[in-house]
């Protein structure tokens, strides 16, 4: 259904919203992770990890896939939506096996993977937005865009 809509509809802009507020939830609580873990505020950044950032990320790949849908991009004629694609993958991976666990926990190891997996995420963040933002090669054949 999404697939015939025009670009520019409602729905499209709807899912452009969306998208980018999933993105702040996603990747916004990140930033105060250093501070919340030095405090010792374990508990609440595991809940704010869990309830918040990893259905963020999700609700962030729904939102992109039905822009994608919505504007008919050959994923596979776009490199730079694939790209990004396989740059949240690698952030939701991330999030969970690195991130996650850090945040329950208050030792010297845990703060070493929580700054090793925030650095990631945050990398995966600046890349995945300079190919959103400056879309380098353009759409693929296909597209109505």
């Amino acid at each position: 259904m999404l697939a015939i809509l025009e670009p520019n509809d409602t729905v499209t802009r709807i899912l452009y919203f969306v998208h980018i507020l999933s993105a702040i939830a996603a990747f916004g609580p990140l930033f105060l992770y250093p501070q919340m873990h030095r405090a010792g505020e374990t508990q609440a950044m595991a809940a704010l990890h869990t309830k918040l950032v990893l259905p963020a990320l999700v609700v962030l790949w729904i939102a992109g896939m039905g822009m994608a849908g919505t504007q008919k991009i050959s994923l596979g004629g776009t490199w730079f939506v694939t790209i990004t694609i396989l740059l949240w993958i690698v952030a939701v991976a991330v999030s969970w096996f690195m991130v996650r666990p850090a945040t329950a926990d208050t030792g010297d190891q845990a703060r070493k993977m929580l700054a090793a997996g925030i650095g990631i995420t945050h990398l995966i963040l600046v890349v995945s937005l300079y190919l959103m933002v400056f879309k380098p090669g353009g759409y693929g054949a296909g597209t109505g865009a």
